[in-house]
């Protein structure tokens, strides 16, 4: 099959499929062979690894992640691309295609079934409007992941990484920062894509800790915690606790922030993770 990252060879296809872009799945297909094979270097794809690729459109990563892995698990939600997929893929024996919601999907089934239970490596050119809820979805339900690395938007990456007191500092960089390690591999402009999106992208890898960099009691609670303080971010983060529903006082927040040598009224955006942390066990336990 010829090699879809070549523009001509996308065009081909999607006429020969008569295929039409869904705007409710965020479709946007890569069109340039030196991203696709950065892509594959900077995600570590080697022949002892299992792929779980989400969206893979007509395929076009996809070509480049069997040539390279053991075996591919590749998940894409719309049915009218799973003809495409069985013509473009055909001649690769290491894949499986899903026509599924990568959310519905029981991906622990998935790595036992094709990976022994052992940890698999995610690659993604991911929807901008649901790449939060597929990161978050692996993360929190503790499938054995190694990585993830990601297509996604470039602002989005930047949020990823960085630290308390900026203005992109939220509830996402703190859950990426507590499961991974965040590393931007590099930044792809709109016009390797086919049909161009509106905003620049990023390839981003999340490498899975070994241990999370914080320890805390009630992980779910932090992280309600978390959600409550960057909900209302202008507020502080009392006032913001006390109004996102946590079951807590504001004296015993108070409380718990005078214990840390926090003062009453810093916001969210101020705290690391182990201020969160801690703060979440004082106050589970309050």
């Amino acid at each position: 099959m010829a090699n879809l990252g070549i523009p001509t060879n996308t065009l081909q296809v999607l006429e020969k499929y008569n295929f039409s872009f869904q705007k409710k799945f965020g479709q946007n297909f890569l069109i340039d062979t030196h991203i696709l094979e950065g892509i594959i270097n900077g995600a570590g794809i080697t022949e002892d690894d299992c792929v779980l690729e989400i969206g893979p459109g007509i395929g076009t990563m996809t070509q480049y992640l069997c040539e390279s892995a053991r075996f591919v698990v590749a998940v894409e939600i719309d049915k009218n691309l799973i003809p495409i997929l069985n013509d473009t893929l055909s001649e690769y024996d290491n894949k499986i295609i899903i026509n599924e919601d990568v959310l519905k999907v029981d991906i622990n089934e998935l790595c036992n079934k094709y990976n022994e239970g052992r940890p698999i490596k995610v690659v993604a050119n991911l929807p901008y409007y649901i790449t939060t809820p597929i990161i978050m979805g692996l993360f929190e339900s503790h499938v054995p992941l190694d990585s993830i690395t990601v297509m996604v938007q470039k602002e989005v990456a930047e949020r990823m990484q960085v630290g308390p007191g900026t203005k992109d500092y939220g509830a996402l960089s703190l859950a990426v920062q507590y499961y991974s390690e965040p590393h931007v591999i590099m930044t792809v402009s709109a016009g390797c894509f086919i049909p161009r999106p509106n905003v620049d992208s990023a390839v981003i890898k999340l490498t899975a800790h070994q241990k999370n960099p914080v320890s805390v009691r009630n992980e779910a609670f932090m992280f309600s915690l978390i959600r409550a303080a960057f909900n209302q971010r202008r507020k502080t983060l009392s006032n913001a606790l006390v109004n996102g529903g946590i079951n807590t006082t504001r004296d015993e927040i108070c409380k718990a922030l005078a214990d840390m040598g926090l003062s009453e009224t810093i916001r969210g955006e101020a705290l690391t993770l182990e201020q969160f942390a801690k703060l979440s066990d004082l106050l589970s336990h309050a």
